[in-house]
C-alpha cells in the first residue's frame, strides 16, 4: 500500500516546528501531498520530491498562507499549531477541501486559546497571535476530532510548561505524529488514548521518518475484492489498523486471513448484509463508509449504515441511484436493499471518498460507467486505475473527463 494521505500531510506540517533538514520515506504521490508542499514553499521551507522520498529543509519561516491553496485542502489547517508555537503568530485563509459537511474549526482555535493565543476572523481570515508564546494548558476536546488533537499536540511542543489534552482522538495516525515529533526532540506521551501529554521544550531538530500504511486505501482495495465476488491480498498494511472493517467483511462472510503485513479476502457466494454505525477509531472509520454503502448494494437483505462523524456524507447516494441502487436515506442513515444487477452510467464524484465508492460500484456493475471528478479521488489515492487494472479490472483515464 501507499504511504497515508492522512499521516503524510501531518508529518508535513509538523515539520515547520524543527530547524535542519527532514527525510520523509514512503510518501504518497498524490495532489494532496503536492498542494502542502506548495503551502510549505511558500511559508519559506525548500521541498523537494523525488519517487517516494522527500527532502523538507526547515529554517526561516513567514506566518501568512497562501489563499487559494488553504481554500482547496482543509489539511492546509495542519500549519497553524507549528506556525504558532514557532512564530507567535499565523495568518490562514479558511479551509476547504471535501464537501462531506461542516467541519468546523472551534476545537483547534478554542485549544489555541486556551494556550494564550488571541483568535480574530478577519474577513475569510483567520489571524492568532501569541506574542509572549504560547503557555501550557489543561484542555478537554468536545468531540475527539483528529486535526483539532494534532494541531494542539503540535502547538504544545513549543508551549511553555505542560499541555494536558483530554478526550484526545486516538487514530493510528496521530501516534505517528507523536513518534515524528519525538524523533525530532519534543515530550510528547499518551497518544493512541484519550489523554495525552505535553512537556514543551524550546526548540526541536529534524529526522528521518518513513510514513505508515494508508488503512484506508487497503480497505478500499479489499472492499473491491467484496463487490465484485473477488478475491485477493493487500501488502505491507499494519492490519490492526482497521480491524474494525475485517470484522465486518467477516460478518458478510467473507474469508479473512492476516499473515504478517498482509491481508487476504475471498469473497462469499452470498454476501450478508449487515448494519453498523461511523464512530471515531478504534470504531468505524467514515472515510470507509461510501465504499462500504457500494458493496451493500450487492448484499442479500437490507444494510443499515449510520453517519455519527460528517453530517453531509450522502451525497454521492443519487449517483449510486444512477447505476440502479436500492438506498434509501432518512437523515442519518441510509438503508441498501440488494442485492442488484448494477448497469453502467455517468456519474459524477463530489468528493474523494465519494469517489472511491463509485468506483468500486462500477467494477460490480454490467457495461461501461464514466466518472467524472477523478480529481478528487487524485487527492487521495495512488494510480488507482493502475493498481485495480493489475488485478484484472478494465480502468481507463480519460482525459476529456475533468481530471
Amino acid at each position: 500500500m501507499s504511504g497515508a494521505k492522512n499521516s503524510a500531510l501531518k508529518l508535513m506540517a509538523a515539520a515547520l516546528l524543527g530547524q535542519g533538514v527532514f527525510h520523509l520515506d514512503n510518501v504518497p504521490r498524490i495532489t494532496d501531498v503536492r498542494t502542502m508542499a506548495e503551502v510549505l514553499q511558500c511559508l519559506g521551507a525548500k521541498v523537494t520530491f523525488q519517487g517516494h522520498q522527500m527532502a523538507i529543509e526547515v529554517s526561516s519561516l513567514q506566518g501568512r498562507t497562501p489563499e487559494q491553496l488553504v481554500k482547496s485542502m482543509r489539511a492546509s489547517v495542519q500549519v497553524m499549531g507549528p506556525l504558532l508555537a514557532r512564530l507567535g503568530w499565523v495568518e490562514v485563509a479558511l479551509p476547504g477541501g471535501c464537501a462531506i459537511g461542516r467541519r468546523p474549526l472551534d476545537i483547534h482555535l478554542s485549544g489555541f486559546q486556551q494556550m494564550g493565543a488571541s483568535v480574530v476572523l478577519n474577513g475569510d481570515r483567520l489571524v492568532a497571535r501569541a506574542p509572549g508564546g504560547l503557555r501550557g494548558a489543561d484542555i478537554t476536546l468536545r468531540y475527539p476530532s483528529v486535526g483539532a488533537t494534532e494541531n494542539i499536540m503540535m502547538a504544545a511542543a513549543l508551549a511553555r510548561g505542560e499541555t494536558v489534552i483530554r478526550n484526545a482522538a486516538r487514530e493510528p495516525e496521530i501516534v505517528e505524529v507523536q513518534a515524528f515529533l519525538q524523533a525530532m526532540g519534543a515530550r510528547v506521551f499518551g497518544a493512541g488514548t484519550p489523554v495525552i501529554t505535553v512537556q514543551g521544550v524550546p526548540e526541536l531538530g529534524c529526522t528521518d521518518f518513513s510514513v505508515m500504511p494508508d488503512r484506508i486505501e487497503a480497505g478500499t482495495y479489499l472492499l473491491a475484492f467484496l463487490i465484485t465476488g473477488g478475491e485477493g491480498t493487500v501488502c505491507r498494511v499494519r492490519p490492526g489498523h482497521f480491524s474494525s472493517l475485517l470484522s465486518v467483511i467477516q460478518a458478510m462472510g467473507g474469508e479473512v486471513a492476516v499473515e504478517g503485513s498482509k491481508v487476504s479476502v475471498a469473497a462469499p457466494k452470498r454476501l450478508h448484509p449487515f448494519a453498523l454505525v461511523t464512530r471515531p477509531y478504534p470504531g468505524f472509520p467514515t472515510d470507509l463508509q461510501p465504499q462500504m454503502v457500494a458493496a451493500a448494494t450487492q448484499a442479500h437483505g437490507r444494510s443499515e449504515l449510520r453517519e455519527t462523524v460528517f453530517d453531509q456524507r450522502f451525497g454521492y447516494v443519487r449517483e449510486l441511484r444512477k447505476l440502479g441502487a436500492v438506498v434509501r436515506q432518512t437523515g442519518q442513515t441510509v438503508r441498501v436493499y440488494g442485492p442488484v444487477q448494477l448497469r453502467g452510467a455517468q456519474l459524477e464524484a463530489g468528493d474523494l471518498r465519494a469517489g472511491a465508492a463509485l468506483v468500486l460500484a462500477a467494477l460490480a456493475a454490467e457495461g461501461r460507467t464514466l466518472i467524472s471528478g477523478a480529481q478528487h479521488i487524485d487527492r487521495g489515492y495512488e494510480c488507482l486505475e493502475e493498481k485495480l487494472g493489475g488485478l484484472g479490472a478494465r480502468i481507463t483515464r480519460l482525459a476529456t473527463m475533468g481530471g
